[in-house]
């Protein structure tokens, strides 16, 4: 991977826990993600209008359009209820360990073999995702269901990474942003219509910043996925980008601890380098 793919892809990984962290404190988290596609969808229709893209090439990749669709519904819909169940630096390394997911359905569906270190990169990924879940005093793993909704979360990122790496053979970032994006708003509109009918709350918070905290996840969202698929475009492997982007785990733990207060910081930092590392062990010896 070149230095410049390298800079791009790691730009996007200190985005993307930003985005997760504003997220995170809106009251309505499927309000906010509604909101966060309907900006990603604006973005990518005016830059597409701006740079003269052809809108219509995407007929040509309508399956790898619906397979990124369906891996970013998987995404998104477990995302949300993660973060409105679960602390952040606890689950968002569980949630970016895609290139697990990767390995996985290589192994089970492709007849790819990989060696011992590849083994014990994976060993450690999981030893990672355990000590996050692990709180002294509790039962291990006393949140079963939160953790399915991780891993459920995960496979979409590998699932739609895979699609969106072919889709960059053939169409401009923000044309498939466009279209992806435009595609979700009915599900997410949908569920969080269905949502409110059964739950109320009050938001006291003034209407400029309710709509900043729905606009600007959203315009990051669309930097950090732009520089994803532009490192796609410029012929990065989707392995080695998603293991790179492993560097917004780190992250995203400290924001956890500085911002919402969440426990045993330190621990959970070693635990995150720990999956990070099994991750890049992973990679660079798969």
């Amino acid at each position: 991977m070149g230095l410049t793919i390298a800079a791009m892809v790691l730009l996007s990984a200190a985005i993307h826990p930003i985005w997760n962290l504003f997220l995170k404190q809106e009251p309505d988290t499927q309000l906010g993600y509604l909101g966060m596609t309907i900006v990603l969808a604006a973005c990518g229709l005016v830059h597409s209008l701006l740079a003269g893209s052809d809108l219509w090439a995407v007929a040509a990749v309508i399956p790898l359009i619906l397979l990124s669709w369906c891996g970013q519904i998987l995404y998104g819909t477990c995302l949300t209820a993660t973060l409105s169940r679960g602390d952040l630096s606890a689950y968002y390394p569980i949630i970016r360990a895609s290139p697990v997911f990767i390995v996985i359905v290589g192994v089970a569906f492709l007849g790819t073999t990989y060696s011992l270190y590849v083994l014990l990169g994976i060993a450690m990924a999981v030893a990672g995702g355990f000590l996050l879940l692990y709180r002294r005093g509790t039962h291990f793993l006393e949140d079963p269901r939160t953790l399915m909704l991780a891993l459920l979360a995960m496979s979409g990122t590998g699932i739609y990474s895979i699609a969106d790496a072919r889709l960059m053979e053939t169409l401009e970032p923000q044309v498939q942003v466009f279209w992806v994006e435009a595609l979700l708003i009915p599900v997410y509109l949908s569920l969080f219509l269905r949502r409110r009918t059964h739950t109320r709350y009050e938001d006291g918070r003034p209407i400029i910043r309710r709509t900043a905290m729905l606009i600007i996840p959203g315009v990051m969202a669309y930097a950090s996925y732009y520089l994803i698929l532009m490192a796609y475009q410029m012929g990065a492997e989707v392995a080695a980008v998603t293991s790179v982007r492993q560097a917004s785990i780190p992250i995203s733990v400290m924001l956890g601890g500085l911002f919402l207060r969440e426990g045993a910081i330190a621990r959970r930092l070693f635990a995150a380098s720990l999956l990070a590392a099994g991750i890049i062990v992973i990679i660079l010896f798969g």
